[in-house]
């Protein structure tokens, strides 16, 4: 197995690790920890506060723009000051433009710390509550290589933390991997309990659902979602419900995203006149996507705004900076998952979800039609959320859609990062 050489920014970041173990007394998550132990001192009395760390670890590491990434360079957002897309996109492609290397960066310091929780948990006596630790780092661990192969592709495949200089895996490789750590965590984690802050059996399963699609794999990728579908554990809400910080039956997994321990703050890069409470404005809505919206369409409002003569994303919630939890996974993308993975046959699926939204029902005379009916509804529903980019991407859609090179279906390895590691070769076209 290759292990990864970490840059000395990213060692730092390694060094907090070690540390980042959080003192708690709570049976359930503590979102306020603020005194840490070594690892070696680490006991069963610390594994709440361990599973606190990597939560957030997982969340903040990766930093604010992550959770948007596909939807800057996905034709859905471009910079507060305007100009065109496709310049816009090639800025952030840069082998030394910060925001990759951030990611990057971010990514695996994230990687490292659940690596950190497994390897502790190894050394503690079998118990319930460290099973679920185990399972939720599994998940974690999961959603960060997601994270990293549909951006990078080939990426060191790292499964014990290392400071050893090593080539990239191939991205074959690390699905596998994904898929395996999905499967561990949907045997270890606990079923949904009416708390989408948690990891848990079926939020393991939604990202299962994902990872297939994303791998084209249509039957499973399908069979998965509906099973979610079918449970009746979760069911369509409102959008305002799921956007407004209200309890809702919709979502499966979310970041709580606290103030205290969070330095996530979506609505921040959207908000500077539209709202009381002011962001920077990095970021705006293109033409296109302030033209997606039927009138009828309940998402609308909820997700587009234009304020005195300024378009924004309406879709993150001011007034308490900082606390906006972060949707990580949701019941309409396994609905929408679903009805793209049966094609046709999947219509009933896409106008159930057309109806949740107000919008009428729709019957498209052939697949490729269909298809794209399905498409429109995925970056509508998922809009500013991190799918549209990688949407294109893995339907062969990107450079028509985007006017993008080919070679920019993958994200370049950083610089920085190469400079540090020669053995991490760069992407063809960088």
């Amino acid at each position: 197995m290759n292990l990864i050489m970490y840059n000395t920014t990213a060692i730092s970041n390694i060094m907090a690790a070690l540390v980042l173990v959080f003192v708690s007394s709570c049976t359930k998550l503590d979102f306020y920890p603020h005194t840490s132990v070594a690892p070696e001192t680490v006991s069963e009395r610390d594994m709440d506060a361990l599973l606190n760390g990597m939560y957030n670890a997982v969340q903040n590491n990766q930093g604010r723009e992550s959770y948007i990434m596909f939807d800057l360079v996905g034709g859905n957002l471009i910079g507060g000051s305007g100009g065109s897309e496709l310049p816009f996109i090639r800025n952030i492609m840069r082998t030394d433009y910060n925001l990759v290397n951030n990611n990057w960066s971010g990514l695996y310091r994230s990687l490292y710390q659940v690596n950190n929780v497994l390897e502790i948990m190894a050394t503690l006596p079998e118990s319930d509550k460290r099973v679920r630790i185990e399972g939720t780092a599994h998940f974690f661990r999961a959603y960060v290589y997601y994270n990293l192969v549909t951006r990078w592709g080939d990426v060191p495949l790292i499964l014990e933390n290392t400071t050893e200089r090593v080539s990239r895996d191939l991205s074959s490789a690390v699905w596998s991997q994904i898929e395996t750590d999905i499967a561990i965590a949907m045997e270890k984690t606990p079923v949904f309990e009416d708390d989408y802050y948690y990891v848990s059996q079926q939020a393991a399963k939604a990202l299962l659902a994902r990872v297939l699609i994303g791998q084209n794999k249509m039957a499973e990728a399908a069979q998965i979602a509906e099973e979610l579908i079918g449970t009746q554990t979760f069911s369509l809400d409102r959008f305002d419900k799921i956007f407004r910080h209200q309890d809702n039956n919709e979502e499966i997994f979310s970041f709580k995203n606290l103030t205290e321990e969070s330095n996530i703050t979506l609505s921040t890069l959207f908000y500077t006149y539209a709202h009381d409470v002011s962001g920077s404005y990095v970021y705006k809505p293109t033409e296109a996507v302030m033209n997606l919206f039927e009138e009828e369409d309940n998402r609308r409002d909820m997700s587009i705004a234009t304020v005195s003569s300024l378009n924004v994303i309406n879709k993150y919630p001011s007034g308490q900076t900082g606390t906006d939890p972060i949707p990580i996974i949701r019941l309409a993308e396994m609905y929408l998952i679903a009805a793209e993975a049966k094609g046709l046959a999947g219509l009933p699926l896409l106008n159930e979800l057309r109806a949740a939204r107000n919008l009428p029902a729709i019957n498209p005379s052939n697949e490729s039609e269909y298809q794209e009916a399905v498409a429109l509804e995925r970056r509508r529903e998922l809009l500013a959320e991190g799918f549209r980019w990688f949407d294109l991407v893995r339907t062969g859609k990107a450079v028509e859609e985007l006017g993008i090179e080919d070679y920019r279906t993958k994200f370049p390895i950083p610089d920085y990062e190469r400079e540090v590691n020669p053995n991490l070769t760069q992407n063809e076209g960088y």
